[in-house]
């Protein structure tokens, strides 16, 4: 059992608006959101990069871009350019959908190098990586797959899905993920999350990152339920 803040649950909250109609003004309530809320960051299509960037200046919140966003079915060339554009526009995350295609053609060679080329341009600019599964697509042994890979290249997280796909996060993945891949990466969930129940049970099952929508909703539920209790802290097993 661990106890959290709500300031700490805020910080596991990637505040997400990944819609094709966004527009500038709710780009501009979305990091509102995420500072009132103190969340850890938001999650845009690249495109809104630079945009987040001016809009989140001198903030704690960071900007995290998608890349190859959500089918990830373009070249390594064209990832590796949208991730350092991303990142010259302000980005200081990096969630980037891996090649399916390849992965199910067992062309495993092909995911380590596009993993390790995205991450190495992450480290080398200081920003924190994500690599999307795309859970909804894949079999086990697949999943098992990324997550060997993931262990040998290191890239900060790995990630069950886009929200794009027919469906989301599920406990038993996170699980998986979490089994499989070294101690050193960690595991974010996201798609279908919009809940504070769900949201809990995917940070027991192993999640330590959460992406969401619903973060306002899911802080004020949680907020409530300190209020219900009279206690400082909510407890996860």
């Amino acid at each position: 059992m661990t106890s959290y803040t709500l300031h700490q649950l805020s910080q596991l909250i990637d505040h997400t608006n990944l819609k094709p109609d966004a527009t500038p003004k709710s780009m501009a309530i979305l990091c509102e959101e995420a500072k009132h809320y103190q969340f850890k960051m938001v999650a845009i299509n690249q495109v809104q990069s630079k945009l987040c960037a001016k809009l989140l200046k001198q903030t704690p919140v960071d900007i995290g871009a998608a890349i190859a966003f959500p089918l990830g079915q373009v070249t390594k060339e064209v990832k590796c350019f949208e991730t350092k554009n991303a990142i010259e526009n302000g980005a200081t995350e990096i969630d980037y959908v891996i090649n399916i295609t390849e992965l199910k053609a067992g062309n495993l060679a092909y995911i380590e190098d596009e993993m390790l080329k995205i991450v190495t341009i992450c480290r080398q600019h200081n920003v924190v990586s994500k690599v999307i599964f795309e859970n909804c697509y894949l079999t086990n042994d697949e999943k098992i797959a990324l997550c060997k890979i993931a262990s040998k290249v290191k890239p900060d997280f790995i990630k069950t899905s886009t929200g794009f796909g027919p469906s989301g996060a599920t406990l038993e993945d996170v699980a998986l993920m979490k089994k499989h891949v070294d101690p050193s990466v960690k595991v974010k969930a996201a798609g279908g999350i919009r809940d504070a129940e769900t949201f809990k049970k995917m940070i027991a099952a192993g999640a330590q990152r959460i992406g969401t929508s619903a973060g306002v909703k899911i802080i004020d539920q949680l907020k409530q339920e300190l209020l219900d209790t009279g206690k400082d802290t909510i407890e996860i097993d």
